[in-house]
């Protein structure tokens, strides 16, 4: 579900409690917008690395990224939720609009670098800075947010770091400690982690599900949260989960509708 932003001029104590609310284009819907092909910004799937602001620098969570198509659509992850928005071009600056975000919740890391990004992105027209494969926007107060171009991933033999768990239409990022990932290898087998233990499998994949077979695992404990995650996890085995793969994003989900979100690593 999205909310959507109110197009209103906000003070600065304000912004802080709504870092959404950016500052609208006036691009037509369905139109080009004007210099958008400048410097191969769209079209690319841009992995943000870090926003620095006041000389402080942030490490971006894995999955946050910012994607723009030539009709001026953009929409990406802050770090925790996904967001839609209107950019408008004006020579080698960028200005995002209408911008309309999910509703996850996450744990405090993730959530305070979101609300940082957000409020960079959000702060007027943004210079635009291309270096090969590196992709530089700063604010006019000197802020910076610093995203790389990444290709997309393949479901095959790719590390795919969990970020989230889903039901009834609710996700929920991992604890900041948990450690889980899934490698689906060629050999039809599936390895990884569930946020405490290993674990083994079989994965059949064909027309847009996977069948994952009994799993094996190691036997440690952990603390209560981990095992928590890793119970959600070994419910995705034994069945027939369907997958969705968006650049660099994979999203599983069950037959009872539980949905794990997973992004490719690095």
């Amino acid at each position: 579900m999205y909310r959507q932003t109110h197009r209103i001029t906000l003070t600065a104590a304000v912004l802080a409690l709504l870092p959404l609310a950016a500052a609208c284009g006036s691009e037509k819907a369905g139109t080009r917008p004007a210099g958008a092909d400048v410097g191969g910004i769209t079209g690319v799937h841009w992995a943000v690395d870090g926003v620095t602001v006041d000389g402080t620098e942030h490490d971006a969570p894995a999955g946050a990224y910012v994607t723009i198509d030539d009709n001026g659509k953009a929409q990406g992850n802050y770090g925790c939720n996904h967001f839609n928005a209107r950019a408008s071009f004006d020579g080698d600056r960028i200005r995002l609009g209408d911008t309309s975000v999910t509703e996850m919740g996450c744990e405090d890391k993730p959530m305070k670098f979101e609300e940082t990004l957000a409020r960079t992105l959000a702060d007027g027209a943004l210079k635009a800075d291309v270096d090969k494969n590196r992709l530089t926007l700063t604010t006019d107060g000197g802020d910076t947010v610093r995203l790389r171009k990444t290709e997309d991933a393949s479901l095959l033999g790719t590390r795919w770091n969990v970020t989230a768990l889903g039901a009834d239409g609710v996700a929920q990022s991992l604890p900041e400690d948990a450690e889980a990932h899934l490698t689906f290898g060629e050999d039809g087998r599936v390895t990884g982690r569930l946020g405490c233990n290993k674990v083994t499998s079989t994965a059949t994949v064909r027309d847009g599900n996977i069948t994952l077979g009994t799993p094996s695992t190691t036997r440690m404990m952990c603390d209560a949260s981990l095992m928590a995650v890793e119970k959600r996890l070994l419910r995705l085995f034994d069945g027939t989960v369907e997958y969705r793969l968006d650049h660099r994003t994979l999203t599983l989900t069950s037959e009872n509708g539980e949905s794990v979100t997973a992004v490719a690593a690095k």
